[in-house]
C-alpha cells in the first residue's frame, strides 16, 4: 500500500486554491464590481444591491412617492429581488469559468445563471 504524503496533499491544495483565488481577481479586476440593478417601468424607483442581495442604492422620483408608503415598500422590495437575482447571475458568470459551471458553492450562495428565456436576461444583453 501506498503512502499518503500529507504535506504535498497539503502544498498542491493550498497551491490549487491560490491559482483559484488570482484567477477570479483577474476577472474581477477585468469586470469591476458586481452590482445587480433593477428600476420599476416608469424608472421612478431603482434600486442597486450587491451579490447577496445587500442593498447598496435607491433612487426615487417625486412620481414615486404619490403612491403612498406601502405600494412604495413593495415596489423597492420586488425590485430588490430583481436585482439580487441579476446580481447572482452577473457573479455566477464571474466565477463559473473558474469554478466549474456545476460548482455547487456557486448555487449555494445563491450564485446561478437566469435562464436565457428569462425577461431578466435580457437585462444584460445576454
Amino acid at each position: 500500500m501506498a503512502e499518503f504524503d500529507i504535506d504535498l496533499a497539503s502544498a498542491r491544495v493550498a497551491e490549487q486554491v491560490e491559482r483559484t483565488a488570482r484567477e477570479a481577481d483577474e476577472r474581477f479586476a477585468r469586470s469591476g464590481p458586481v452590482v445587480g440593478r433593477a428600476e420599476s417601468g416608469d424608472g421612478g424607483v431603482r434600486v442597486e444591491v450587491a451579490p447577496g442581495g445587500l442593498l447598496t442604492g435607491i433612487t426615487l422620483s417625486r412620481s414615486a412617492l404619490r403612491y403612498g408608503s406601502a405600494a412604495l415598500a413593495e415596489q423597492i422590495l420586488e425590485l430588490a429581488q430583481r436585482a439580487t437575482r441579476r446580481a447572482g447571475d452577473r457573479m455566477y458568470h464571474q466565477l463559473a469559468p473558474v469554478l466549474g459551471p456545476d460548482d455547487e458553492n456557486l448555487k449555494s450562495l445563491g450564485f446561478e445563471p437566469i435562464p436565457e428565456d428569462d425577461v431578466d436576461a435580457e437585462y444584460y444583453g445576454r
